[in-house]
């Protein structure tokens, strides 16, 4: 069996690198030359624990293999990004229209063909249609089906392996194949449904989560202006046998939980009052750090007589990950920077070795220098520092909650 992964990216590379591992002879296929260049020397391109060993191994075996261009398979994946166009958060699913024409001249009879990447609801309808309008010749003749990732970046070895997977496809016999498919790689249940409900589900899933989440960035904001500490709030809150509130940060990023509630939004606007409230919550959280670090500096200027350094600790859209796509933190870093001409920041990020945009500086470093401490998010070392009474500190993320 041969599979055909359209995209190396955060979902592409770690679920290719998994099935070539469980045996299956897998062709990794990206756009980008550099990618394709550092996977076949059996290195990865982003931070994931454990991940670079088994790379090395499937590749060194000869079950990886990157290219610029698909090759004949017998299953071809969709796993590349869905971002937005214009200025309303509408979905663009260019990318997945792309990678779907690309493989369309190596399709042939009994191939399976899946979109993991996050989608409207109708887009695996909408690919079928595109599929068959250029082969007449494959109607009923090829497998289509839709299995949304469902993992943890941090963790995603273990997820990719043990978490239960919605798969559905445009019909029965279809879904069949495809469990068959994920089956080879995946522990944990297989649940049978249509591709719009898979869809859905997987919009559904992230949606919940940013509700959740909203709460808790609204309550962070509420007592903040009740001098309230929300962390401990929140700690007496849980111990009800029946609330699970969430932690608050400094808004909510990432290519999950702060883009998928967008694509309900944009075909549903009407009835996902919910939904949209709470991103523009989590929004305007962000928003209202970069707000709070500007008037903490003006306010050491006025008292001090003097432009504070300013240490901004934490670029990733959650702790302890490489990942910035849709990042609060580096909104929030930006927003605060260009408000001023030269002033001396000092940007950490602990997880990258470089920044095309931001001068990185040692975590440790900018800590003992800085007079303003803003904690944008709570990666692990920075929960290894201790309080320091001399500096301002804004802790956005629970660093020192305990």
């Amino acid at each position: 069996m041969k599979a055909c992964f359209m995209g190396l990216g955060y979902i592409g590379l770690p679920t290719a690198i998994i099935a070539a591992q469980h045996g299956i002879d897998v062709i990794g296929v990206d756009i980008n030359p550099k990618i394709v260049e550092t996977v076949n020397q059996g290195l990865i391109h982003i931070v994931e624990p454990g991940l670079q060993e088994l790379c090395k191994q499937v590749v060194s075996g000869g079950k990886l293999k990157a290219s610029l261009k698909p090759e004949t398979s017998d299953i071809y994946l969709i796993v590349v990004p869905t971002p937005f166009k214009g200025t309303n958060h509408d979905p663009d699913i260019s990318f997945v229209e792309s990678a779907t024409l690309a493989i369309i001249p190596y399709l042939k009879e009994g191939d399976l063909f899946i979109i993991e990447s996050t989608s409207p609801v109708g887009t695996t309808e909408k690919m079928e249609q595109l599929i068959f309008s250029n082969r007449p010749d494959l109607k009923e003749k090829i497998y289509i089906a839709y299995c949304p990732e469902r993992v943890l970046p941090g963790n995603v070895i273990y997820e990719l392996e043990h978490n239960d997977r919605v798969i559905g496809g445009i019909n029965s016999v279809s879904t069949e194949k495809a469990i068959d498919f994920y089956r080879q790689f995946v522990k944990g249940n297989l649940h049978k449904t249509n591709s719009r409900t898979a869809e859905m589900c997987k919009l559904t899933e992230n949606s919940s989560r940013d509700v959740q989440i909203a709460f808790a960035n609204e309550l962070s904001i509420i007592c903040e202006k009740a001098g309230i500490n929300v962390w401990e709030l929140i700690d007496l809150a849980n111990k009800h046998p029946r609330v699970n509130i969430l932690q608050p940060g400094s808004g909510v990023g990432g290519h999950c939980i702060a883009v998928d509630p967008y694509f309900i939004t944009a075909d549903f606007p009407m009835e996902s009052q919910i939904i949209g409230k709470a991103r523009e919550i989590n929004n305007y959280k962000a928003f209202w750090c970069a707000e709070k670090i500007q008037n903490t500096i003006k306010k050491f200027e006025i008292r001090e007589k003097r432009e504070p350094i300013v240490a901004l600790m934490g670029l990733a859209f959650k702790p302890n990950i490489d990942d910035l796509r849709e990042s609060p933190a580096k909104y929030i870093a930006t927003k605060v920077m260009q408000a001023y001409n030269n002033a001396d920041f000092l940007i950490v990020e602990p997880n990258i070795l470089e920044h095309k945009v931001f001068k990185l500086t040692n975590y440790q470093e900018a800590y003992e220098k800085a007079d303003i401490v803003a904690f944008l998010v709570a990666h692990k070392e920075f929960k290894e520092l201790t309080w320091r009474n001399d500096k301002v500190i804004l802790d956005f993320c629970g660093v020192f909650k305990k």
